[in-house]
């Protein structure tokens, strides 16, 4: 299952400068999602982090894979985009960095569903660039009905 970036705005409430995930290129409902986020000189955070040598946060990195996340949760659940709630963090376990993703790279987010027990969702998320990884983390998440 494909989305295009219009389909995408469609699940998720962030909007740009907070819209992390450009496109989606597969999905198995229930399963797993991979994505991916055009990391662009342009991006608002570069100018600040860091001047000469801009690098990507960790954090941004990580909210990405959250936002694929939650994408592959709306479309398990089988939501409406008008029914769609809000998905909140619960924890981060496990959080690694490999490599710095810089302007230029092509972030692939890589989120499989590990659980769903009591409304409180568990994922193994992975980023790569040009088939490294560069971060990876287990993520967990609420999804709040709207």
């Amino acid at each position: 299952m494909i989305m295009d970036i219009e389909q995408v705005a469609q699940y998720l409430p962030h909007r740009y400068p907070f819209l992390l995930v450009d496109r989606v290129i597969e999905m198995e409902l229930g399963k797993r999602i991979t994505a991916i986020k055009n990391v662009t000189i342009n991006e608002p955070f570069f100018p600040g982090h860091f001047p000469g040598s801009p690098v990507m946060p960790g954090v941004l990195i990580l909210e990405a894979m959250a936002q694929a996340a939650a994408i592959l949760s709306f479309k398990t659940k089988d939501y409406a985009p008008e029914n769609i709630g809000v998905v909140y963090f619960a924890g981060i376990d496990g959080a690694r960095f490999r490599k710095p993703v810089k302007p230029g790279d092509q972030l692939v987010l890589k989120v499989d569903i590990l659980r769903e027990t009591r409304g409180i969702w568990k994922y193994a998320g992975r980023a790569e660039v040009d088939g490294e990884t560069v971060a990876e983390a287990e993520l967990m998440a609420t999804l709040r009905d709207k």
